[in-house]
């Protein structure tokens, strides 16, 4: 057995790199595998993490500071390719550290509506129905609360009210103690009120044990760019060091891959997983050909609404996004069709590009696409790991135009809300698109210009049934001919849920220990 210098939090001294289970990735899910598995003091697990730790960081934990994290030096900031019918400006914030995106994120924490669960199993997601999942749910570690009443801001209260009369909405208090399909409130977010401090995955699962257990190994700030593969067998992972120095950690039953929807299909294309033709067009050898790698890139899309208001805003808030609306416009569909996010501050950084200003105190509402239609597509472009992949995520594109007139409906809305009492009190005037902008055609071009993302990149490497050539991953999170190799986090969404995605990661977390730990093939 081969050893290496140890990473903080791990004992003194030289660390072996043979280990029984390798977790790629210590982020939402990664995090959560890593102490499950840890709990038996028999087995040993390496995190493979490429950033650093969030332990005695105050800009990552103090929740309120999101937005300082966005494109510094925690992110990766992915760029998006050129969208013919959206914004080609995205830049998609992946984070890297400790914690991953619930280290990054704002921690909006909504439990997967059944409906979402059980359209993951018609579309072959076997064992992960509503039923099935619930279980997972109580297990969380994460303390999830209602924005705290200290913590609600006056205009977003007014905007609650003034969304329940314009949108016919029932009030939500509490938006997990059952499933709903439309309704507006205060979200829950899993923080600690008394502090304004995370409550992430990193925090809930790893701090409490990570000086505890001699099992759990560590390897902050390292790179995993290559997967060592033996046959049909992925048995390790090589990695490289802050500090430049290469490594082969191996695993003596699995390799668990818990990289994000983006990191987690390029590590497994760059070690010649995924489809033949793009592979070979850039000299990477295949060892399996699996087409749906990089495939079915799903996203939150949205688009915002600005206005003045009179003065400035109160200065209480938990993470100045802290309450949100949820509307069923078609009672046909299953859940949520329109979704809003009320932020209390004027978010301009894509209208800007189109010349309008920031006003100097202002609110915004994103009317969101619950259940997009567009699907996108993640490849890369050259055989050396270090170049970013491509993120094409075709925005927009859907047959028939679904996404984009949700867009437009969610303006309208938005509009009606402004004219109610008692926010209606607060705005001085309608900043972007402005109210001159009114025809269907001229919202959508506004709309989708402007357009942003929440940052729920998933579905790259999707769940599916045997005979499903496009499911990279069998509903126990085995990659496809390959053993020795699972994927665990939103990578395997087979497709979006209606609400923020966390808490499904998490919990897909929770349900992919119990398959890992369950054994050794």
């Amino acid at each position: 057995m081969t050893t290496s210098r140890t990473t903080p939090h791990d004992p003194a001294g030289p660390r072996p790199t043979e280990y029984d289970y390798v977790v790629v990735g210590g982020g939402t899910a990664g995090s959560v595998i890593a102490a499950r598995l840890t709990e038996n003091p028999d087995v040993t697990v390496a995190v493979i993490e490429g950033g650093p730790s969030d332990r005695d960081r105050e800009d990552v934990l103090t929740l309120r500071r999101w937005m300082g994290l966005l494109g510094g030096d925690l992110d990766y900031d992915y760029p998006t390719v050129e969208q013919p019918r959206g914004n080609s400006h995205i830049r998609h914030s992946r984070a890297r550290v400790l914690g991953g995106c619930s280290s990054h994120n704002t921690l909006i924490s909504f439990k997967p509506l059944p409906s979402d669960w059980d359209e993951w199993e018609q579309a072959g997601a076997r064992g992960w129905n509503a039923v099935a999942m619930e279980a997972y749910f109580a297990r969380l570690e994460n303390n999830i609360v209602p924005v705290d009443e200290k913590d609600r801001n006056a205009i977003a209260r007014d905007f609650v009210d003034a969304a329940q009369k314009a949108a016919g909405v029932p009030r939500v208090e509490g938006f997990n103690r059952k499933p709903f399909t439309e309704g507006v409130g205060f979200f829950d977010l899993a923080y600690r009120p008394e502090d304004n401090k995370r409550s992430s995955a990193s925090v809930a699962y790893l701090h409490p044990v990570m000086d505890e257990r001699a099992n759990l190994h560590l390897w902050l700030e390292t790179w995993a760019y290559r997967l060592h593969l033996e046959g049909d067998r992925a048995d390790g992972v090589h990695v490289r060091t802050k500090d430049g120095e290469e490594h082969l950690v191996r695993a003596r039953r699995e390799v668990v891959l818990c990289a994000g929807a983006v990191d987690t299909p390029r590590l497994l294309m760059h070690s010649g997983v995924g489809p033949r033709a793009d592979l070979e067009a850039l000299g990477i050898p295949v060892v399996r050909d699996l087409p749906g790698v990089g495939e079915n890139l799903l996203d939150h899309p949205e688009s915002v609404i600005v206005w003045e208001t009179d003065g400035p805003i109160p200065e209480n808030s938990a993470m100045d996004s802290d309450a949100g609306l949820f509307v069923r416009r078609d009672p046909a569909h299953e859940g949520p069709d329109l979704m809003f996010h009320f932020y209390q501050v004027p978010f301009t950084d894509n209208p800007e590009r189109l010349g309008y200003r920031r006003p100097e105190h202002g609110v915004s509402m994103t009317p969101n696409i619950p259940k997009p239609r567009s699907r996108g597509r993640l490849y890369l472009t050259s055989a050396d790991p270090e170049v970013k992949p491509a993120l094409d995520f075709r925005y927009f594109t859907d047959e028939d135009d679904y996404d984009a007139r949700t867009l437009v409906d969610g303006i309208k809305l938005a509009r009606e809300i402004a004219r109610t009492q008692p926010l209606a009190g607060w705005l001085k005037r309608e900043v972007c698109p402005g109210p001159e902008v009114t025809s269907d055609e001229d919202l959508s071009e506004y709309a989708r210009k402007v357009a942003h993302t929440v940052y729920h990149p998933a579905g790259t490497c999707r769940m599916g049934a045997a005979d499903d050539p496009m499911a990279v991953v069998d509903p126990e999170l085995r990659v496809r001919g390959l053993r020795g190799l699972r994927v665990a986090d939103a990578s395997v969404f087979p497709t979006m849920t209606a609400v923020n995605p966390m808490i499904g990661v998490l919990m897909v977390g929770e349900k992919a220990a119990e398959l890992v730990g369950g054994g050794i093939r």
